[in-house]
């Protein structure tokens, strides 16, 4: 048997899916708070083509990258201050919310119905929570806001696809730019920090 040993890489591929999500949510969150463009079939089907791509894709293969890399390469085990519990969490979520996010682009480009959504967002709320506790507990406070903004998405949506709150989708177009701006900064911060050295809060 021929065993192959890699080395530790300290480049986390996680900028890669803050900046996919990040678009995501300041081309839906945008067009959702300030109903510009207006909806149209095709504005929907530009919706659902940068979701697919960006949060959707994105994501996927940031999700992709960190489990292989923790699951069969053993890469990331002391990347950065990140704890392998934590980046277990990271690639459970990337991978859950990248899928996500192509069934919704899918939903949005053929122009079906959004009400299911309702009980897709209870499981993402019980997700995004468990994100927030897992980060906070492993001392990564900045993604652990991220996933804080991703919990009142999901905790916003869910009654308002179930007509319990009307005022839910407008909540979660504003959640969805705030971690959006949130997501930016990590993107930032993710980057300088790898590429220059820089002690960027992350």
């Amino acid at each position: 048997m021929t065993t192959f040993a890699f080395a530790t890489s300290a480049y986390l591929p996680i900028a890669i899916g803050f900046f996919g999500l990040g678009t995501g949510y300041f081309v839906w969150g945008g067009q959702a708070l300030f109903g510009y463009p207006a909806e149209d079939p095709k504005v929907n089907q530009t919706l659902g083509m940068w979701a697919l791509w960006m949060p959707g894709f994105m994501q996927f293969i940031t999700g992709v990258i960190l489990i292989v890399g923790l699951t069969w390469f053993n890469v990331f085990a002391k990347a950065g201050t990140a704890s392998t519990s934590a980046l277990y969490m990271a690639a459970l979520a990337f991978l859950a919310y990248g899928i996500h996010w192509f069934a919704m682009a899918h939903r949005r480009f053929i122009g079906s119905s959004a009400l299911p959504d309702g009980w897709m967002a209870i499981a993402f709320a019980v997700l995004s929570i468990l994100g927030v506790v897992v980060f906070i507990a492993a001392g990564d406070i900045p993604v652990a806001i991220v996933f804080i903004g991703l919990s009142l998405i999901y905790l916003s949506e869910f009654p308002y696809r179930f007509g319990i709150l009307p005022i839910g989708g407008r909540l979660v177009a504003i959640w969805q730019l705030l971690t959006g701006i949130w997501l930016m900064y990590m993107t930032w911060s993710t980057v300088v920090n790898f590429a220059l050295g820089w002690k960027w809060w992350l």
